[in-house]
């Protein structure tokens, strides 16, 4: 028999096309996924030196004119930008930048209006916080270009420059009504709707398909008593590396467990490397390592903030419970609350009820979110500036985390955050 004509050898080289075909595409997935982050990110270094061009003529408190000709290289080169990016799927990233999964922008954010309802915020502390965000995007574009990542909304053209530009146009306009003792438009639905492009966010879970309205999660501050040294109540320290600790990274080597075995104590084996700064409860450990800042009162009548400043590199583990998490932070005494940042020095001053956590990478720094839900058969509008981030939003495109307040217990804390839904409709405002 000719071997051309064996049946036996036809199933072989068919089996053999089959799997060269298969590596082929494969290889041309890997190669497509790369070239995509590749152009990203290529994107984001051009933006950064739009930003710092931006910057010199834009005062981050009030809002100002750019001249015409930068306005017009700009837009030159983010309509090409944007044309590319609404045609190509959306790299979902985690927080080591490595590449997650691909998503439809059109799954997640959908032109929409804002409800005729009054929008819900304390106006003074929303202009602080976004001063204070702006300032942020002024002061460390060049240090942090995380910030340059425009996000998902690039799908829906919107650019760094446009989030700029609504950050300055609602300090504008506070600072305004402000002065002016009055209720401040920002308010008003109609306001938003004429001034604003309203992009409504549908959750994406790649875990629950059916999710489609966010979760809206909540974190705080707690104050809790403290000692500056070890006693039988107050045993549980809270650490602050040194500046060579930049140079030396031991502490990447030690899970929160080895830490609190003592190695930093008087005879263990890393004795004298780090600064302790407080004991407390175990439980004031675990309520500060989980919101990222704590309110100590220390017996001798001293308070102070302290925030959360390096971790050990560890990720955070979704639904493993506190005390197992191997992952641990080292602080820092700060001024006030502090959200996101690339360094406890530069990190954003925040206020309660005008600040969500979320995932800055994958949705953008300084993102403007108003939530919508329903209570007492009433529609209720929340405004906030997306000014924090965490270790449970990387990638996360389904879940916020609203900063409630500061609170002596859970129990009060627990009290304050019934009357807050579990899931919202949620809008990003871009000014047109």
């Amino acid at each position: 028999m000719n071997i051309l004509s064996s049946p036996k050898f036809r199933f072989t080289v068919s089996c053999a096309a089959l799997l060269l075909v298969s590596l082929a595409s494969s290889n041309l997935y890997t190669q497509s996924k790369t070239k995509q982050l590749d152009q990203q990110n290529q994107s984001f270094s051009q933006l950064q030196s739009e930003i710092s061009l931006t910057s010199k003529f834009q005062n981050p408190f009030v809002a100002q004119e750019i001249s015409d000709e930068i306005i017009g290289k700009q837009n030159a080169f983010l309509s090409q930008q944007n044309l590319l990016a609404a045609s190509a799927p959306f790299a979902v990233i985690d927080e080591f930048k490595k590449y997650k999964f691909s998503i439809n922008g059109s799954q997640v954010v959908t032109p929409a209006n804002l409800p005729s309802s009054k929008v819900n915020f304390n106006q003074k502390d929303l202009l602080t916080v976004l001063v204070n965000t702006r300032k942020y995007f002024q002061d460390y574009s060049s240090a942090d270009p995380d910030i340059l990542r425009p996000g998902i909304l690039t799908t829906q053209g919107v650019t760094v420059p446009d989030v700029l530009k609504t950050l300055d146009f609602m300090v504008a306009v506070l600072k305004e009504d402000i002065a002016n003792k009055r209720a401040t438009r920002l308010q008003d639905p109609k306001f938003i709707n004429s001034n604003f492009r309203v992009i409504k966010w549908t959750a994406h879970n790649p875990k629950d398909k059916k999710q489609k309205q966010l979760r809206i999660t909540k974190y705080a501050v707690f104050t809790h008593p403290g000692s500056r040294k070890k006693t039988s109540t107050f045993n549980t320290p809270i650490y602050s590396l040194k500046e060579n600790s930049n140079n030396d990274k031991f502490y990447t080597r030690y899970t929160k467990q080895d830490v609190l075995s003592g190695i930093y104590e008087p005879g263990g084996r890393e004795f004298g490397k780090v600064q302790s700064l407080a004991y407390l409860t175990r439980t004031g450990l675990e309520e500060a390592l989980m919101q990222g800042t704590i309110l100590i009162n220390f017996t001798d009548g001293y308070q102070a903030f302290f925030n959360v400043d390096r971790n050990n590199g560890i990720s955070y583990v979704r639904g493993l419970k506190a005390t197992a998490q191997k992952r641990y932070w080292y602080f820092r005494e700060v001024d006030a609350i502090k959200g996101y940042g690339h360094k406890i020095d530069a990190k954003i001053s925040i206020k309660p009820g005008v600040t969500f956590a979320g995932d800055v990478l994958n949705i953008g720094l300084g993102k403007v979110i108003v939530i919508e839900h329903t209570k007492g058969g009433r529609k209720h509008l929340q405004m906030g500036v997306m000014a924090d981030t965490g270790g449970a939003f990387l990638p996360n495109l389904y879940q916020l985390d609203f900063l409630a307040g500061i609170f002596k217990s859970q129990k009060e804390f627990g009290q304050n955050i019934s009357q807050l839904p579990e899931y919202a409709t949620a809008y990003f405002l871009i000014k047109k």
